[in-house]
């Protein structure tokens, strides 16, 4: 590998929904200008199948990730940049990271806790996964 890509590192509580959209979408934009991770404070195991279903509507493979705790990273992974995209993460996730120079709070309502007819559910998975698209085309844009 040439140029070592800085890291980039989305977290939230489950590591089901949010930051698993986070990581997809960051590399689907900026995957050739950031190695893109993602974590959860408390993970569920696995991605939440809506999730997976949401990314694949925009042509986004998902399959082969999994739910991964953030003691995976921490002291592990030179974070550059740190997007807590829940407030549990945002208040509860290590202060310092090795090598971190942004930590990011983007919190979004947590699709997994939506109620309502299957549809009116896909339909807020959906919401999240643009809106989460959206910051990170934002963030982007400024980073240029």
């Amino acid at each position: 590998m040439s140029a070592q890509k800085p890291n980039v590192l989305f977290l939230c509580g489950g590591n089901s929904c949010r930051s698993q959209m986070g990581e997809a979408l960051l590399k689907k934009h900026g995957g050739d200008r950031f190695e893109v991770h993602s974590a959860g404070l408390a993970p569920t195991g696995e991605i939440h199948p809506l999730s997976v279903r949401v990314l694949e509507e925009i042509g986004l493979d998902v399959s082969g990730h999994r739910s991964k705790s953030a003691d995976e990273f921490l002291g592990r992974l030179p974070v550059r940049y740190l997007i807590a995209v829940c407030d549990a993460a945002a208040k509860n996730c290590p202060a310092h990271w090795p090598d971190m120079q942004e930590r990011l709070e983007w919190p979004f309502p947590d699709p997994a806790e939506f109620e309502g007819t299957e549809e009116e559910v896909l339909a807020g998975f959906r919401e999240v996964r643009d809106a989460i698209e959206s910051r990170i085309l934002e963030w982007l844009d400024r980073l240029s």
